[in-house]
């Protein structure tokens, strides 16, 4: 407990290392953001929410420095020295192109959230095996039968699960090993936030999908970001259960 405080003390004093490198006021600060006023002074830590709030407000900051203090304080980005003697894109040979897309999605990794392991069964999100995300999904008992991994989020508050990808009809948005978290949506009274992702269990069995209107108020249409994939329309009456994604983490 004592070091989890010590930890968001020092995210804290990262934010206003942040703040003073980009000369912000705490005024401004607290006004534009929404965080607590004056928790960056208090001798207490910062709540989920007020981490969430910042990095919300400042997108680029680096998560990872923010919460452990580890690597530079902002997300680096290419720049015209990554390009080729004559400037243009195209002109990279094959080996380069492989090279340079590694390191991009190295960095992306490197951009989302980190997921720290938890070795108390009463810490953190669980992390459900593809086999029983259905279980996930409607919170049944089976899924306590899995021996979960779980791994602390601290910007993603509400999570109930982490589920992993399979397959590539979501590229590029997820690609086939992320890791997703998810929030359980209440069945009754469901709504739709449309053009949103959401994990859903269906009778062809769990799908993570964006979601947009059906051609009737007792459909929806089935989107995949791939454009390989092509859209379907499904019944709201074969739905089982709903979790929106509220985010893609890594592990630590």
């Amino acid at each position: 407990m004592q070091e989890n405080r010590q930890e968001k003390s020092q995210i804290k004093r990262n934010i206003s290392l942040y703040l003073s490198e980009k000369g912000v006021s705490d005024y401004e600060f607290y006004k534009k953001s929404g965080i607590t006023r004056g928790i960056l002074s208090q001798p207490n830590g910062i709540s989920e929410d007020n981490i969430a709030r910042f990095l919300a407000y400042a997108p680029d900051v680096n998560t990872d420095w923010l919460l452990t203090g580890r690597g530079s304080m902002l997300k680096t980005k290419r720049t015209t020295s990554d390009l080729p003697p004559d400037g243009r894109p195209g002109s990279i040979d094959k080996g380069t192109k492989k090279d340079s897309n590694h390191q991009e999605n190295q960095q992306l990794s490197s951009d989302r959230p980190l997921a720290i392991p938890s070795s108390s069964p009463e810490e953190g999100i669980p992390l459900i095996p593809i086999e029983a995300m259905a279980g996930a999904l409607t919170s049944e008992q089976t899924v306590l039968e899995y021996e979960c991994e779980r791994y602390v989020v601290p910007v993603f508050k509400g999570a109930d699960f982490l589920i992993p990808v399979k397959g590539s009809s979501m590229y590029p948005k997820y690609s086939s090993g992320d890791i997703v978290a998810c929030q359980r949506v209440p069945m009754s009274g469901l709504f739709f936030q449309w053009n949103k992702v959401y994990v859903i269990d269906t009778d062809q069995g769990p799908l993570i999908k964006r979601i947009k209107p059906g051609s009737t108020t007792d459909r929806i249409l089935i989107i995949s970001d791939n454009q390989d994939y092509d859209p379907f329309e499904l019944p709201v009456s074969s739905i089982h259960a709903v979790s929106l994604v509220i985010g893609v983490i890594r592990l630590e």
